[in-house]
């Protein structure tokens, strides 16, 4: 097997493998090693690579992960298209667990990450205002579908620093705000998929209402990683369908993000 891939998927909570019958390489970047060895495999006729975000074991916090690394080490195997599933809360009475949200859009409320490759060497500004990948997106809620998933087909992500969950008044302003779901790990992850001009596509299993939503209660770490182990095995269908489903040739605006502009250094 070569060591590259076309496809990248880097999994949550919960969901630290994917492949069978696959290779497992370490990756250096840049910006240190990432979370864990890449495993490379294939789905179907598609070549895929695979990071547990968090490590196996969960081993970094939300506020640790080496994101920067990540995306670099997908990229330098070839990968230009990323699905990234990860359990969030909702914030709607109306999205309740079990429920699958692809998200167009996402706010930040992070406060002490690292969130770009051009912190040095000149400005480099990169359109944000869509942080999904359009052609990713389609994909995935058709897959989810077709899958038997409750899907919600759009909405606001909004990611917090972490590791605690959120005050009640937090999560109450957070949904009075019109936010749909809340998670850990979705920025800057979409945004560092951005400066590489990678595709990116998040998945997001619904596993708990947040703190200040009407119908729901305070949650704790292992009720999360319980619930997303009981859907683990419709996950890795779902994201293998939509491994299958990615499109060959990229038609939309990702793989353009850094047209026109002066960076400080060459991409791998």
């Amino acid at each position: 097997m070569t060591n590259r891939a076309e496809i990248g998927v880097i999994g949550g909570s919960g969901f630290y493998s994917l492949l069978d019958d696959a290779e497992e390489i370490s990756v250096a970047t840049p910006y240190g090693p990432p979370s864990d060895t890449v495993t490379l495999g294939r789905i179907g006729d598609r070549s895929v690579a695979f990071i547990p975000r968090h490590g196996r074991g969960h081993v970094f916090p939300p506020h640790r992960i080496p994101y920067r690394a990540n995306l670099w080490a997908l990229r330098s195997l070839g990968v230009r298209q990323v699905l990234a599933p990860s359990a969030v809360g909702s914030l709607r009475p109306e999205i309740g667990p079990g429920a699958l949200v692809v998200p167009d859009q996402l706010v930040d409320r992070t406060t002490s990450r690292v969130q770009t490759y051009y912190d040095a060497g000149g400005a480099v500004h990169v359109s944000f205002a869509d942080p999904y990948c359009p052609s990713g997106r389609a994909v995935a809620v058709a897959k989810a579908r077709e899958t038997g998933w409750n899907t919600v087909d759009g909405g606001t992500l909004v990611v917090i620093e972490g590791p605690r969950f959120s005050t009640r008044a937090e999560s109450r302003w957070f949904s009075d705000a019109g936010w749909s779901i809340i998670g850990m790990t979705g920025h800057p992850e979409a945004v560092l998929a951005r400066e590489l001009a990678l595709c990116y596509t998040s998945l997001c299993l619904v596993t708990d209402h947040d703190a200040g939503v009407e119908a729901g209660e305070g949650v704790t770490h292992e009720e999360v990683l319980a619930f997303f182990a009981a859907n683990v095995e419709r996950m890795r269908t779902l994201i293998s369908e939509a491994v299958e489903g990615l499109p060959l040739d990229r038609s939309c605006s990702c793989g353009d993000a850094l047209d026109g502009l002066k960076l400080p250094f060459d991409l791998p």
